[in-house]
């Protein structure tokens, strides 16, 4: 009997031990998000309940919801809010469409496609300084590539200030980004057009369907899920967006290009109130993380319907 129990009990303890391994193998990732992911987040909700400047130490200390409560009468905020849902709205919605297209055309089958479809990406494996630096030169009002261009065209009379003109600036940083993100719709597109059945295309032109038919009723309910995802996650990404819109015009002139993040940053690198910036990261957290809720519920993510 006893013996009954041992040969039972072993395959258990071997199966426990087994099902552990997993988990301990998972450990040393787990800690390491924990360690440079899950401690800032918590420090940042930290500092936003706090009056925390390291300039002036004599001023820290618990300041409770009056960061939150400054941030109502805000009259920054609400600009720089207005300004980030201009900037996601022009952003993702110009990179889908373009993407899209540019996908389309390399899913065709011609010569040199191979090539083409490397020069497409590249603009999306230059860092955001790099992108702004090689900006910065086209649109200089001197000696500019883009004002030399339309000079001689006869488009303009005199150089334009790119990215000093409060008219301009916006489009002209939106352009800028424009050329670096429209390469993860057409990467993210194309590769789920790759499976796309051939064969729903052949009985649709077999059925006399058009291009643009085939392409409202198989293309893009096969892409649905694919859209929706990169869509979102390129919308948090520009909303975060700092590197771009900070290194070409730093938030201005006047406030045009100061978005949430851009105003974060100012916080952080110019007054030191780190504990009122830590209050609009909360809040830009709280407004990223309802969109996308209520994005993913209204577009039925992960449905065939």
């Amino acid at each position: 009997m006893t013996n009954v129990k041992a040969s039972a009990t072993g395959p258990v303890l071997a199966r426990k031990k087994t099902d552990c391994a997993p988990y301990l193998l998972l450990l040393p990732a787990v800690l390491l998000v924990a360690a440079f992911m899950l401690y800032p987040i918590g420090n940042v909700f930290y500092l936003s309940l706090q009056h925390y400047n390291p300039t002036k130490p004599w001023m820290n200390g618990f300041a409770g919801l009056e960061n939150f409560a400054k941030i109502l009468s805000d009259a920054d905020f609400r600009n720089s809010l207005l300004v980030s849902a201009k900037w996601v709205l022009a952003e993702v919605s110009l990179q889908l469409v373009f993407g899209m297209m540019i996908a389309l055309i390399l899913n065709q089958k011609f010569r040199g496609r191979g090539l083409f479809r490397t020069l497409a990406f590249i603009p999306w494996a230059m860092s955001g300084v790099l992108t702004a630096v090689l900006w910065s030169l086209i649109y200089n009002q001197n000696v500019g590539l883009l004002n030399d261009v339309l000079l001689k065209l006869g488009l303009i009379d005199t150089p334009r200030a790119w990215l000093a003109n409060s008219g301009l600036v916006f489009g002209s940083v939106v352009v800028a980004e424009l050329w670096r993100g429209i390469p993860f719709f057409a990467i993210s597109l194309l590769a789920a057009m790759q499976n796309i059945s051939g064969d729903l295309y052949e009985a649709a032109n077999v059925d006399g369907c058009s291009r643009w038919k085939a392409f409202l009723y198989i293309t893009l309910p096969s892409l649905k899920d694919t859209i929706i995802l990169t869509t979102l996650l390129r919308a948090v990404w520009e909303f975060n967006s700092v590197d771009l819109i900070y290194s070409l015009t730093g938030g201005g002139p006047v406030g045009k290009t100061t978005t949430l993040s851009i105003l974060i940053a100012n916080h952080a690198t110019k007054t030191n109130n780190y504990g009122y910036g830590s209050a609009i990261s909360v809040i830009s957290f709280i407004i990223l993380a309802i969109i996308s809720l209520v994005y993913l519920k209204a577009s039925k993510f992960g449905t065939s319907e």
